[in-house]
């Protein structure tokens, strides 16, 4: 990988691997997860937006939580795939502390809708008959609002604490800005900044997973007392997709920064970050279709109609 442009004005990104064998296959990887990212989100905001049997609140929240997913890839993919290409794996100091803010905002406000979303669940299951005045179009704009509003905040913490810092090294083990591995870099002791990262994130991360675990112990109480054994199904079935998102988004994020720097691995946490930062976004239109009975519906009924559409041009 070509150094020779990272000066004290820039850092360097060593991306997920410095053998040159693997550049081919992590930029086929980080192509075809960014398409399949695109195209999948694309396609539940389309399908959202045109079938009025998604026009719900339920629908609202997850088709900004596809905006989200395609906005966290956007911010650090591309800048990977470019590198990839050129061999140049410098970025600016604006550059590095500007991807820092987006990420930690999008990426803190997947986690905050996926709370919302769970309150969703709640109303729907727990006061059904009260659901479309709980959960009016109002309310989810304000929850929302009020969501950007705190991470936009938290996110400028983590930016000013990094900014400030001075640096004597310039190499990041990593594929893109992240506070944990810029804080190795700096030249002075870090343990007052790791202590706010840390209380900080504990804050934004375990407030909407606190919301989620109590919505679904109060989801779990109110379906146990259903005496249908397949109403039951059908009731967990409504919450399977948005649980498997849940597990596989937060097991990443506890892992990453819920530990002691002591414990830091370069290379194993590039991994793991992939995980949350490019596996999970793109999975998660996937998993929305392929276990939610109502977007299946809407996929088969956008399908039926292009395949009359192409036949009435034919016959025409």
């Amino acid at each position: 990988m070509d150094l020779k442009n990272v000066t004290h004005t820039s850092f360097a990104l060593l991306g997920l691997s410095e053998k040159p064998s693997l550049q081919l296959p992590l930029f086929s990887f980080f192509m075809g997860a960014y398409i399949l990212c695109i195209l999948g989100n694309v396609l539940i905001l389309m399908l959202i937006t045109t079938q009025s049997q998604l026009h719900t609140p339920m629908y609202f929240l997850l088709g900004n939580l596809s905006c989200v997913d395609i906005c966290l890839t956007s911010i650090t993919v591309p800048r990977v795939l470019a590198s990839l290409l050129s061999q140049d794996m410098s970025i600016s100091f604006h550059g590095c502390f500007t991807q820092v803010f987006l990420f930690h905002m999008v990426g803190n406000m997947d986690s905050f809708l996926l709370a919302v979303m769970a309150l969703d669940r709640y109303a729907a299951i727990c006061h059904p008959l009260h659901y479309a005045i709980i959960m009016r179009k109002r309310t989810s704009i304000i929850l929302l609002a009020s969501s950007w509003i705190t991470v936009s905040l938290h996110s400028s913490l983590y930016t000013t604490i990094i900014s400030t810092l001075p640096y004597c090294r310039w190499i990041i083990h990593h594929y893109f800005c992240d506070v944990p591995a810029m804080l190795l870099l700096s030249c002075t002791e870090t343990s007052t900044q790791q202590m706010v990262v840390f209380c900080s994130a504990s804050i934004i991360v375990t407030t909407p997973m606190l919301i989620i675990l109590c919505s679904y112990v109060l989801i779990i109480r109110a379906v146990l007392k259903l005496q249908s054994s397949d109403g039951r199904r059908r009731t967990f079935s409504t919450c399977s997709s948005h649980l498997t998102v849940v597990v596989l988004f937060y097991s990443s994020v506890i892992f990453m920064y819920f530990r002691p720097s002591l414990l830091y691995s370069a290379s194993y946490d590039r991994v793991i970050s992939v995980v949350y930062s490019v596996i999970t976004p793109m999975l998660n239109p996937f998993i929305y279709s392929l276990r939610n009975k109502e977007v299946r519906n809407a996929v088969n009924r956008v399908i039926h109609y292009i395949k009359f559409a192409k036949m009435d041009k034919n016959i025409t």
